[in-house]
């Protein structure tokens, strides 16, 4: 799916197609798991799956000071456990769950609005 955001701030991430082999990030394509920051480094994610998340990856997320956490679980909506969340609301960000590509979409448009977001981005390997 191809995506075509309105760009007005040339210094923010936007995630421009996903597939189920790979995202492109501002027409960059990148293949793999991604951690996608509002702004800054779009980095290689070792999580590609729901039942590999950790507390870890949630505290890395944490420290970069998000208003909201998107996790996209890929291709289907999968929930995390709650136990897994505390980093995140112990610092009071905002978590939530959808499939990859709604979670690229909903990125774009947070982003767009000037939001801190972080999206947690998931491909199943092949």
């Amino acid at each position: 799916m191809k995506l075509q955001p309105d760009r007005n701030d040339a210094s923010l991430n936007i995630i421009t197609a996903v597939t189920p082999s790979a995202i492109s990030v501002n027409a960059v394509s990148l293949a793999g798991s991604l951690i996608v920051p509002w702004r800054g480094e779009v980095q290689p994610w070792d999580c590609c799956e729901i039942g590999a998340l950790t507390q870890e990856h949630l505290e890395l997320v944490a420290s970069m000071s998000p208003e909201v956490v998107l996790l996209g679980t890929g291709p289907r909506l999968r929930f995390a456990s709650p136990s897994l969340l505390r980093p995140l609301m112990s610092r009071r960000i905002g978590m939530e769950t959808m499939d990859t590509a709604a979670a690229c979409r909903t990125f774009n448009i947070l982003a767009g609005e000037g939001r801190s977001v972080v999206a947690l981005l998931m491909l199943p390997q092949p």
